[in-house]
């Protein structure tokens, strides 16, 4: 089985490409920061050893 040969990208296609690449990691990006802040305010808000007294 041969593989036809890709066409070579237009500046639209190549600059949508960047642009999904460039959203992906953004979104995954900001979804591990969320994690990270949600990890920070549960820790926060647990009671602590010495407060109980």
């Amino acid at each position: 089985m041969e593989q036809k040969p890709k066409p070579p990208k237009t500046g639209a296609d190549a600059r949508a490409d960047r642009l999904k690449a460039a959203l992906k990691a953004n979104l995954s990006r900001r979804k591990a920061q969320a994690k990270a802040r949600t990890a920070v305010g549960d820790a926060d808000k647990a009671p602590k050893e010495a407060d109980k007294g």
